[in-house]
């Protein structure tokens, strides 16, 4: 009788290319996946991996065998997703990486929100501005900016409307005046944000027919993009933000728009996972959830 559970050892080993990195993912040891590996040969009596002392290459049954696996796990996970969300039973760990910035603050009180219905969830939240490789991170779910290079990640927008804003604290304005035109701002400091070692300090307005580019300056720049928006909140410059970002602080009156009448750079929210949101019972219930929490955060603009 096959055991489930060597199933599912036998699908990391071969996704990972050997024990010990399955082995870390799945929190056991080498030893525990080898012998897993052996029983499941015994029960389906072949061979599924060639091993040598330096590597370890699967077998033409072995790689018949992987896709029938992944097929039965999927299978089950969906199953054991469909009774999960019917019951109301969302438990277990659940590991979510979002921005920086709207995850230390409209997030950050959403999940709170999120994890109060659920109370035998265990949420690991993560701030972080960089793309995460979702194959390789112990990383469920990536809330992010714009659409994954990556066509194998399903990506579902939660805000698919949202756009960056030129913003500043009214205190910045009233000493420096507000930009009329986007040329303006080579007169103002401009705070920017650095990803992956690159200063985006080009602020796009217009459309793709009719796009400027503005290449701006100043003497702040952050890789952390809650930073920038305090320093903009401080009165240190002007930022180029994710409205969502910055709604708040323009609500209460921290932060002031300008060049309003100009398009600018489309930035669209995503719900990013390695696998179907449906196989994933409290990735699916968390993805109803904020849709419903950001529709209800943006009926006021």
């Amino acid at each position: 009788m096959v055991r489930l559970d060597d199933v599912q050892i036998f699908v990391q080993v071969a996704e990972q290319g050997g024990f010990t990195a399955a082995s870390k993912s799945l929190e056991i040891s080498p030893a525990v996946a080898s012998v897993a590996i052996k029983r499941l040969e015994q029960s389906l009596n072949t061979a599924l991996f060639v091993r040598t002392t330096r590597s370890l290459s699967m077998t033409e049954a072995g790689q018949l065998y992987l896709d029938h696996a992944k097929s039965a796990l999927q299978a089950i996970k969906q199953g054991e997703a469909a009774i999960a969300l019917k019951q109301g039973d969302i438990n277990g760990r659940l590991s979510v990486s979002v921005p920086s910035d709207l995850g230390r603050g409209m997030l950050r009180i959403a999940l709170n929100a999120f994890q109060r219905l659920h109370p035998n969830l265990t949420i690991k939240s993560m701030p972080s501005d960089r793309i995460f490789d979702l194959y390789k991170m112990p990383v469920d779910v990536a809330i992010r900016y714009g659409t994954p290079g990556d066509s194998s990640l399903y990506a579902i927008p939660l805000v698919s409307d949202n756009y960056r804003v030129v913003c500043a604290s009214p205190e910045y304005f009233k000493q420096y005046g507000q930009p009329q035109r986007p040329q303006d701002l080579s007169h103002h400091q401009c705070l920017c944000f650095m990803l992956n070692d690159v200063v985006h300090n080009k602020w796009q307005f217009g459309t793709t027919d009719d796009k400027q580019i503005v290449t701006v300056s100043g003497n702040k720049v952050s890789d952390d993009g809650d930073m920038v928006r305090q320093w903009a909140v401080d009165g240190e410059g002007i930022a180029y933000k994710s409205r969502l970002d910055v709604l708040g602080d323009v609500r209460a009156g921290r932060l002031m728009l300008a060049l309003e009448d100009y398009t600018t750079e489309p930035v669209p929210l995503h719900f990013i996972t390695a696998q179907r949101v449906s196989t994933m019972p409290a990735a699916h219930a968390l993805l109803d959830y904020l849709n419903s929490t950001f529709k209800d955060y943006l009926v006021n603009t």
